[in-house]
């Protein structure tokens, strides 16, 4: 069964200025590095559609969704603070990388396709219930998670972020919501400098600290990601696909490399295979080493594919 890849150009539009980590060329160096790999042949594209005012609210109040909106600029560069701001392009590229998630999630649930991958920026694991921050407007991955329990009725669904900064904005919005199971790893002490005291009965927060390697990781994973996603069974695994804890990645300080996304992506599949149809929505989230960006995206995709 084929895989989705979902993007959409209005996410290039999205500027927050020269020499910001997060930039259009992101996405431009994922899709340079699949077509040279030959994976594009593998994939089924599709345009991420505009997420709905419904399917936000899922995740976002009202009001929250009003101030976004009122905020995005008709010319130059609106900051919401020091490291988020928006651009003219931005509201339509944040509609868009939400709807991709949606987009995703409809897809695994039709049987279309096994699993997804959303190229789109901006990213979203950041964006609390109403406070933008961290590069992040809405919560692309909540959303997405949202919409397969309330718009297709499961039971159980995990999200697993090994983004290299903790997704406190998924946690904000998930946090007590037992339908779902929240696993993540990330930096410690590092931005958001949060994730760590008295986390709620479904976030397994697993801080680490600076140079962090591979083993470890892995360790980390095997014995404390995968005992709890294996009870909890969820039936839609979704993947904040951060790539900034790769070791060519000055955003930060952790040691991981292509081999080993592919061999945590093997993981996720095995667990997918057991309780949800091998159905699996990954959305990109961090990761700022063009090349090490694409290069660790090339694999995460190829072990999606079963390739």
């Amino acid at each position: 069964m084929p895989i989705a890849f979902i993007t959409h150009r209005e996410c290039l539009l999205h500027d927050m200025g020269a020499h910001h980590p997060e930039c259009p060329d992101r996405l431009g160096a994922i899709q340079d590095r699949l077509i040279a790999s030959g994976l594009d042949m593998y994939l089924n594209y599709y345009d991420a559609p505009l997420v709905t005012r419904e399917q936000l609210m899922r995740a976002h109040p009202a009001e929250y969704i009003d101030f976004i909106h009122a905020s995005a600029p008709e010319r130059g560069i609106h900051h919401l603070d020091p490291d988020t701001a928006m651009s003219p392009g931005t509201l339509q590229a944040a509609l868009r990388a939400a709807g991709a998630g949606v987009l995703a999630t409809d897809l695994v649930m039709k049987g279309e396709v096994r699993a997804a991958f959303c190229a789109v920026r901006p990213p979203g694991h950041h964006a609390e219930r109403a406070k933008p921050m961290g590069f992040c407007f809405f919560n692309n991955i909540a959303i997405a998670a949202r919409h397969a329990l309330d718009h297709w009725g499961l039971a159980r669904v995990a999200v697993v972020d090994f983004d290299v900064h903790h997704g406190n904005g998924t946690e904000d919005i998930l946090a007590n919501d037992m339908r779902t199971l929240m696993v993540s790893m990330f930096q410690h002490p590092f931005y958001p400098y949060c994730g760590t005291e008295n986390p709620a009965p479904n976030m397994c927060n697993i801080p680490v600290k600076a140079g962090l390697r591979g083993d470890g990781f892995r360790e980390m994973v095997t014995e404390k990601w995968l005992p709890r996603l294996t009870e909890f069974a969820p039936e839609l695994i979704f993947v904040s696909a951060g790539f900034d804890a790769h070791y060519e990645d000055d955003m930060a300080s952790l040691g991981l490399v292509e081999s080993d996304y592919a061999w945590v992506t093997e993981q996720l599949l095995e667990v997918a295979r057991q309780s949800a149809q091998g159905r699996i929505v990954s959305m990109l989230e961090g990761g700022y080493a063009l090349s090490a960006l694409a290069r660790s995206v090339s694999a995460h995709i190829k072990a999606l594919a079963e390739i």
